[in-house]
């Protein structure tokens, strides 16, 4: 993977640029435009032999001030006529009154660097994971389905009613769901 070209704005002065003097690339990349000042728009341009094999989705890039921005350049490397290319960036601010050349060079991706190292232990058969158990199984399912329908029946019966008798009941019949389902937890991880 390409490095990120740092440029370094307002760091010294307002407008100020820092960049390295080269870059090398074999693949798309990404412009840090670091801003140490105030808010302001920053000019990148390819030059016309690095902009046969790399793009940019646009020109002109507001920056926050006192913040970072990224820049996406893609490249191309199949657009190589020949091992390596020698172009150059062009970043300015304050309307081109700062401006810095950059020059890039795109080279050939590493074959090695995308390939894949397989040793023998791939032959090797995988341990299959058996699957998790359930965390409520069908009995508990069942038990808390008939309390729900339970305390429903008697949650409406204590509105109709209005008796505190119907709504003891009620707490009854839901600590006895709660019993249940204990005693089927517990049953089961014995």
């Amino acid at each position: 993977m390409s490095q990120p070209l740092p440029v370094h704005i307002s760091r010294e002065k307002l407008h100020s640029l820092e960049v390295p003097a080269s870059v090398e690339v074999e693949e798309s990349f990404d412009v840090r435009l670091i801003n140490h000042g105030e808010p302001l728009h920053v000019h990148l341009h390819l030059d016309d032999p690095l902009s046969q094999v790399a793009s940019l989705d646009a020109g002109n890039h507001y920056v926050e001030g006192e913040s970072e921005r990224r820049v996406r350049v893609g490249v191309d490397p199949d657009g190589l006529g020949e091992e390596t290319l020698h172009g150059k960036i062009k970043v300015a601010t304050a309307y081109g009154a700062e401006t810095r050349w950059v020059d890039i060079d795109v080279s050939e991706p590493d074959p090695e660097s995308g390939s894949v190292q397989v040793d023998e232990s791939l032959s090797n058969p995988q341990p299959v994971e058996e699957p998790g158990e359930p965390v409520v199984d069908r009995q508990q399912l069942a038990v808390m389905g008939l309390g729900v329908l339970a305390l429903v029946i008697a949650a409406v019966s204590a509105l109709v009613l209005q008796a505190s008798v119907v709504t003891v009941g009620a707490v009854l019949v839901l600590g006895g769901v709660v019993l249940a389902v204990g005693l089927l937890s517990a049953g089961g991880d014995s």
